[in-house]
């Protein structure tokens, strides 16, 4: 059985991490904490990368968080503000805050990914598939069986 981890295992952990991202070098990590160089070193090599991914995707997780929270307080303004302005009679202010909403909510669509927007390729109409598929039904016409089962295939896809 591997053993433990000695930094790990240390009380001073999160110390000991902090100074060997700074850059601390690891004799001078292992005399303050009272540990031998190796482990300094191992623990730093084995296991401070996987430490600070996990706080990294941590920060960014709140980041993405932050910016959300930020594009709904906006949405929430830009609502507030149409409901005023429609209160008020104001048409030009009311239009403005409707497409600032509207623009709020496909923002928010995006980063909650909600709304896809890459390009739908509809293959029945395009001239290229039109193209294809008649040369491979053609190249199949001496093979009545595989002609058929081709033929039948495209059609239950689509509009044949």
């Amino acid at each position: 059985m591997p053993r433990r981890c000695t930094v790990c295992d240390h009380p001073q952990k999160h110390g000991i991490d902090q100074a060997l991202v700074t850059g601390a070098p690891y004799r001078s990590v292992a005399r303050q904490f009272e540990l031998s160089e190796s482990s300094v070193y191992r623990h730093k090599i084995d296991h401070l990368p996987v430490h600070l991914l996990r706080a990294k995707e941590v920060e960014e997780v709140a980041r993405a968080d932050d910016l959300l929270d930020q594009v709904r307080n906006l949405q929430t303004h830009a609502l507030d503000i149409l409901e005023r302005a429609e209160k008020a009679g104001d048409l030009r202010t009311a239009l403005a805050a409707i497409s600032q909403a509207r623009g709020n909510l496909e923002l928010l669509g995006k980063l909650a990914g909600e709304l896809d927007e890459r390009p739908v390729v509809n293959l029945n109409v395009s001239s290229e598939w039109q193209e294809l598929r008649t040369v491979i039904v053609g190249a199949l016409e001496p093979h009545p069986a595989a002609h058929k089962a081709v033929l039948r295939a495209l059609e239950s896809v689509g509009n044949g």
